[in-house]
């Protein structure tokens, strides 16, 4: 299992009130120094060299491993009294507090549904396109039938000519709805991004 070396922390992350009580207790200050100090010490170790009680360093510690910047170690020892003594170290890891969302991070977030609309109007082209190509297959197989039915369909008043129209591009009206929505919506959302 690969470790991360840092610790990523945006402007709304939770963790980052954890960090900030811990830089500035004094306390978390002189742990922190202690261990940095030496590679490795147990919770009593730590309440000798700073002179603290054992309690203040335990709750002391659970702040620090809980922000990230301390750690159990594997090893351990074993007291007279036959219980397991833990060992703590520092993580070394480097803290980056990163700004909040910026507008590249907001447009990123919207890539999955620009690309989503863009294979959905590349299908309804491709139906349109599939379904004018049949219609004019039709016709030229059997040009009789498509021209009565395309006099019975339509009014007498142009003179017996028949035209065959075609439709507007579907697929043109599908983007720009899509467009249109993605638009509405994150202006809507900007700040939620």
């Amino acid at each position: 299992m690969v470790e991360d070396k840092f610790i990523l922390v945006s402007m709304d992350d939770e963790r980052l009130k954890n960090l900030a009580d811990v830089l500035g207790n004094k306390t978390c200050k002189k742990i922190v120094e202690h261990l940095a100090e030496k590679s490795e010490a147990s919770e009593k170790d730590i309440s000798d060299f700073l002179k603290l009680p054992i309690n203040t360093v335990e709750y002391n510690l659970k702040k620090l491993i809980d922000s990230g910047f301390v750690q159990k170690r594997k090893n351990f020892f074993w007291s007279k009294k036959g219980k397991k003594i833990p060992m703590y170290e520092l993580t070394n890891k480097s803290i980056i507090i990163s700004p909040r969302n910026n507008s590249k991070e907001k447009v990123k977030s919207l890539l999955p549904s620009l690309i989503l609309l863009g294979a959905g109007t590349f299908a309804v082209w491709v139906y349109q396109r599939l379904s004018v190509n049949g219609i004019q297959d039709y016709v030229q197989s059997a040009p009789e039938a498509a021209t009565n039915f395309a006099l019975a369909a339509a009014p007498k008043a142009a003179g017996g000519s028949v035209e065959i129209v075609q439709s507007s591009p579907l697929w043109l009206w599908f983007l720009i709805g899509g467009l249109l929505v993605l638009g509405i919506f994150s202006m809507l959302n900007w700040r939620k991004l």
